[in-house]
């Protein structure tokens, strides 16, 4: 529902896709932006939808499995925990998003 929004997994701050985006009606579980917007809302533009386990595939400095005894059944297969960067210069120059449920 384009109403809920998502949730960013560093600040929990509900954002949504910009409706010029491709992605705007299709609301994917999972994504990835590249800025917001502020307009009437905080929007997202120019979104990639991913798949969460790419992240800990791809981003290992910054992402690893969660520990499944700490989760419920149901997200125990793709539970996944944002790492930082201790060399970065600046630990929020990237955002991640999920879908609000």
């Amino acid at each position: 529902d384009p109403q809920e929004g998502y949730k960013t997994l560093a600040e929990q701050q509900v954002v949504y896709i910009h409706p010029s985006s491709c992605l705007f009606q299709k609301q994917p579980d999972w994504i990835i932006y590249h800025e917001l917007v502020f307009t009437t809302k905080e929007y997202m533009r120019e979104v990639l939808a991913i798949e969460p386990k790419w992240l800990v595939e791809l981003a290992p400095r910054f992402f690893k499995v969660s520990d499944p005894n700490q989760l419920s059944r149901r997200k125990r297969k793709e539970k996944i925990v944002p790492l930082f960067d201790r060399y970065a210069q600046d630990q929020n120059a990237w955002r991640l998003s999920k879908r609000r449920g």
